[in-house]
């Protein structure tokens, strides 16, 4: 989109110029980076992902036992958090066994939710995956009355 031209309807209420678009968020944060640093009143910018899509990435085979272990890993967390909790009303070094019982009651717990919740799904998914968010272009948008200052950063990138 060439720089200058109003940003799409509705997306704020002051009129906004989109003087760059990015393939990439790194490279929109780059600029405003820039901008800010050359002192421009970056309280006027946004950035606004365009065309927006989930992408899953399956980082590997889920299966029972590894099922129990990613629960018992959460588990652990949780009874570290209670153990934490209950600490509090101990005295002396009783304090440590206290987190240490409930980090092993939380992480044998969580083992066992784990490889239930697994066994339940009866094999419908078989992976593990972490799930993203990306958009298609990435426009910088400037405030009208900003927008002939803001030009100046685009030039010869």
């Amino acid at each position: 989109m060439p720089s200058g031209q109003p940003e799409h309807p509705g997306v704020g209420s002051p009129e906004r110029h989109v003087i760059a678009s990015f393939d990439k968020y790194i490279d929109a944060q780059r600029l405003v980076d820039r901008m800010s640093d050359d002192g421009f009143p970056v309280e006027h910018v946004r950035i606004i992902g365009d065309g927006l899509r989930t992408v899953e990435r399956v980082t590997g085979r889920m299966n029972k036992g590894r099922a129990a272990l990613s629960g018992a890993a959460a588990g652990a967390w949780f009874g570290l958090l209670i153990g934490l909790l209950l600490s509090i009303f101990t005295l002396g070094p009783a304090w440590i066994v206290t987190m240490l019982v409930a980090l092993a009651i939380g992480a044998f717990w969580g083992a066992v939710f784990g490889f239930f919740a697994h066994l339940a799904t009866g094999g419908e998914r078989d992976f593990s995956s972490v799930q993203s968010l990306e958009a298609q272009r990435y426009d910088v948008c400037v405030s009208a009355e900003h927008a002939a200052d803001a030009a100046r950063y685009t030039q010869g990138r």
